[in-house]
């Protein structure tokens, strides 16, 4: 049986992307903390397993783009991979001034940093960044982390990765599943088009938003009923920053909008 990701809140489900990413430089305390104050009631955020196994809140794989050591203004900044780095050399890190020198005391947090800081007033998007097949570490951390924290009704996990995802949902049954795709080069091809639903077992579906076209009709969704198939899986789409695109998105029944600007899409929270 699929999950009903937040069932209690108000549809649209709106989420900011790495927070409010516009405004603040993305997946620090700043930007989770700019979506609170903005309102906004959900966040998208990115996690990554350290080398001794904390939960770094980071997007890509390396700290290349987004984070650089301290006190090297000038100098060739020196370049980590996540999952080969310890923590404590990721935490010293400024990872803020990349998008505003203000922010150059932000660090990459812990996923348990945000909990502790929000808890339930926000629900939670969170994506597993993973490229392995077998496994379970990320998985298993990540499911301990939310339970720990008495959020697994706050919380959904979404990835690219729909082994990733299938490992999680063996460990945490309760927490709602989204795979996520786009046509990007970067993605296994026989996975541009949603195919990692039926490999993760996924409760619901976060597209690309070019990639939605259409909504099943009424119709459609009767015949499904009458022949006792399940109903189609609800979509959230990312990233989408227009208004107009939003408004599109949900009339055709999109579940969710996953926006870098949130606060301008005209969406009532």
């Amino acid at each position: 049986m699929r999950l009903i990701p937040f069932p209690d809140e108000k549809r649209p489900l709106v989420f900011a992307h790495r927070g409010l990413s516009s405004e603040e430089p993305e997946n620090t305390m700043a930007s989770f903390g700019a979506a609170r104050a903005a309102g906004i009631p959900g966040i998208e955020l990115d996690v990554h397993l350290t080398r001794d196994g904390r939960l770094a809140v980071i997007h890509d794989d390396s700290t290349r783009r987004t984070a650089r050591a301290t006190g090297t203004s000038g100098a060739p900044e020196p370049e980590f991979r996540i999952e080969e780095c310890d923590w404590a050399t990721l935490a010293s890190l400024d990872a803020g001034s990349w998008k505003n020198p203000a922010r150059s005391k932000e660090r990459i947090p812990q996923l348990r940093d945000l909990f502790e800081e929000f808890g339930a007033s926000f629900y939670y998007d969170i994506e597993l960044k993973t490229r392995a097949v077998s496994g379970g570490a990320l998985e298993s951390a990540v499911a301990a982390c939310i339970h720990d924290a008495g959020l697994e009704e706050r919380c959904a996990v979404s990835s690219f990765n729909p082994l990733s995802l299938r490992r999680f949902k063996a460990i945490s049954p309760r927490v709602p599943t989204a795979i996520i795709w786009s046509r990007s080069a970067e993605l296994y091809a026989y996975l541009r088009h949603g195919e990692g639903r039926w490999l993760g077992d996924t409760d619901y579906l976060k597209p690309e938003y070019v990639l939605v076209q259409r909504h099943p009709s009424r119709a459609r969704a009767s015949l499904r009923k009458a022949l006792g198939l399940p109903a189609p899986r609800p979509i959230a789409a990312w990233t989408v920053d227009e208004s107009a695109e939003a408004a599109r998105l949900i009339a055709l029944g999109c579940l969710g909008i996953v926006s870098n600007a949130p606060h301008r899409l005209g969406i009532r929270i």
